[in-house]
């Protein structure tokens, strides 16, 4: 009975009704952000359908280390490098700014951006960002991420995406919906729309396709699905459980967790030979697999120790380490792309909360404050992650960098939210 409920806890889904894109609500920043103003971009034309150097102010604020300053407040609207007077942004207490002019070839944009910092006087850059009128967000996210890095040193994410899972419950039936948005929560999308539950989305490395779990079949089963042409292709439907895929990065294999001989165990698939390897072997429940950046050694789940708590198994030799020793329950690991922050769900204090711990010196650092966090995922530049969790009894989504300085909750504008995946670029 002790397996089996905790098999229940590590696969069950929380089903809350849902449907909607998702808004952003920044709770907590940095003591002292960085000044910085982006000046409309100037266009000679129609009308844009999108304001850019909107949604480059607002990517830059959300990441919770900048303070855009209002346009109302600006004394110009610089489009071109001699039309800036830094005395005017001094004035304001501006440190960077951001200026930028476009021009439309044909059903392409073109778009100068420079990068000023502003009490030296100083460019930092000027860039050239080309795109088709249907791109008008890619090119805002991608001037954002070069602004980003600019400044911080750090690569930027704007323009990634965000996999989740909705149900939205209507005549006593619940409509689950696999959902893939802009990290900001725009252009949401529907990719599956089923009747059954969803789960456990994980992104190609090329951000090109999903693999999920869905139980359409009868029973959990693994998906792969091209998001371009809506193609998909099971990929396991074996008798018990079939979950938890996790795509490498290097593109060849998944690792997910199967019972067809018995015991949840940890199994990798060749996606080009389309064979099944298994690499634990063990009376506990191994699950929730999540690759190591370079491929080459998996982190899981397992009760093998008396309590759930994280491992490591290295896929060449079979050998498992114990990676965490502090609290009584640690789950769910995610590894960041610079391969030494674990990022797991901890219970302290009977909480079950979102933390870290540096696998080099053991640091281990709380993130999270509510009840109810779970599934947390990694942004690519390892400076943020997205988890579930519940506030004033609603499922959301929320974020918050690695330091724990800056945090933000995505809610949809209608209902709960869970699931999340952020895709590697």
């Amino acid at each position: 009975m002790k397996k089996i409920n905790l098999i229940i806890i590590l696969f069950a889904f929380i089903s809350l009704s849902a449907s909607a894109e998702l808004s952003i609500n920044i709770t907590k920043g940095i003591d002292n952000p960085t000044k910085i103003a982006i000046a409309p971009l100037s266009f000679y034309g129609n009308q844009l359908p999108e304001d850019i150097g909107r949604i480059i102010e607002e990517d830059l604020k959300r990441s919770g280390l900048f303070d855009p300053i209002p346009r109302k407040n600006m004394l110009s609207f610089p489009g071109t490098l001699k039309d800036v007077y830094f005395r005017d942004w001094k004035i304001l207490g501006a440190e960077y700014l951001v200026i930028g002019s476009l021009i439309l070839s044909g059903d392409f944009y073109e778009i100068t951006y420079s990068l000023l910092e502003v009490h030296s006087s100083r460019l930092v850059f000027t860039k050239i960002a080309k795109g088709s009128k249907d791109q008008i967000r890619d090119l805002s996210h991608h001037i954002s991420d070069q602004v980003y890095e600019a400044i911080t040193g750090i690569e930027g994410a704007f323009s990634t995406k965000v996999a989740y899972v909705t149900s939205l419950k209507s005549n006593n039936k619940i409509l689950f919906k696999l959902m893939v948005s802009d990290v900001d929560g725009a252009r949401e999308r529907a990719v599956l729309e089923s009747n059954h539950p969803i789960m456990s989305p994980s992104w190609s490395p090329d951000a090109k396709e999903l693999v999920y779990v869905s139980f359409e079949t009868g029973r959990p089963a693994v998906f792969r699905q091209n998001l371009a042409n809506g193609n998909r292709k099971q990929l396991s439907d074996f008798r018990g459980l079939n979950g938890a895929p996790s795509w490498s990065p290097d593109g060849k294999k998944l690792a997910l967790v199967l019972s067809k001989d018995g015991n949840p165990e940890i199994y990798t698939f060749d996606l080009r030979k389309e064979k099944f390897i298994r690499h634990t072997n063990h009376f506990a429940i191994d699950t929730e697999p999540n690759w190591a950046p370079d491929s080459k050694s998996l982190v899981f789940t397992s009760d093998r120790g008396g309590s759930p708590q994280i491992y490591r198994l290295i896929l060449k030799n079979g050998e498992v380490q114990r990676l965490t020793f502090r609290g009584s329950y640690n789950a769910r690991p995610r590894l960041a792309s610079n391969g030494r922050t674990l990022v797991m769900i901890h219970r302290s204090a009977h909480q079950f909360n979102i933390a870290t711990q540096d696998l080099v010196n053991g640091d281990l650092r709380i993130l999270s404050n509510t009840s109810l966090d779970e599934s947390p995922t990694v942004s690519p530049n390892s400076a943020m992650l997205l988890y579930a969790t519940k506030i004033n009894n609603k499922g959301v989504l929320a974020a918050v960098s690695l330091d724990a300085g800056v945090k933000f909750l995505l809610p949809s504008k209608q209902g709960d939210v869970r699931e999340p995946a952020w895709s590697p670029k």
